[in-house]
């Protein structure tokens, strides 16, 4: 049991909420009565008068002891797709490390020191055969598309080759 008068904000307390633990966020009183404002573990900020009555089903938790409920899987596969989410901010060339090709030095020039420092602009890229066109354009929707820079984009090659490059830019 917990009387009303050690009720204070920072406190973690249960029997204000149900049987959820809740964390006090401000404390006013009213001659016998309390009111308080307090977040619920899904960050919903509450407020209830509390009395005398409710005494008997308060009780204080100590929030170190509280136990994390969630599934361990389920945490480590959220934090790495917080993880990739970001990592497009702190390695310049994040496409090239998430793909399946080893693209040639001047691949890496044209995307990255030509192409992309001028977003937004459109590109014809045209090249001698051979010269890895497809590997180039693959590189800047992805990286485009992980900067969240791509909303949409058309890709316009000569029909005879339509299937090629559909398959070679799934695959790679």
């Amino acid at each position: 049991m917990m009387r009303l008068e050690e009720i204070r904000p920072g406190n973690h307390v249960q029997g204000i909420h149900g049987g959820e633990p809740v964390e006090i966020r401000s404390v006013r009183s009213y001659g016998e009565s309390l009111e308080v404002d307090y977040r619920l573990a899904s960050g919903q900020i509450l407020s209830r008068l509390l009395t005398r009555s409710d005494e008997a089903s308060l009780s204080v938790v100590d929030a170190a002891s509280s136990s994390f409920s969630a599934d361990a899987e389920d945490f480590k596969l959220a934090s790495e797709c917080h993880r990739i989410l970001l990592a497009g901010r702190f390695d310049p060339f994040l496409a090239v490390r998430l793909s399946t090709v080893d693209p040639l030095p001047h691949q890496i020039d044209a995307v990255y020191n030509q192409m992309l420092p001028k977003l937004p602009l459109r590109y014809v890229l045209a090249d001698d055969p051979g010269a890895g066109k497809t590997v180039m354009t693959g590189l800047l929707v992805k990286e485009m598309l992980i900067r969240g820079d791509l909303e949409r984009c058309l890709i316009v090659v000569p029909g005879s080759i339509c299937e090629q490059w559909r398959d070679e830019l799934k695959g790679k």
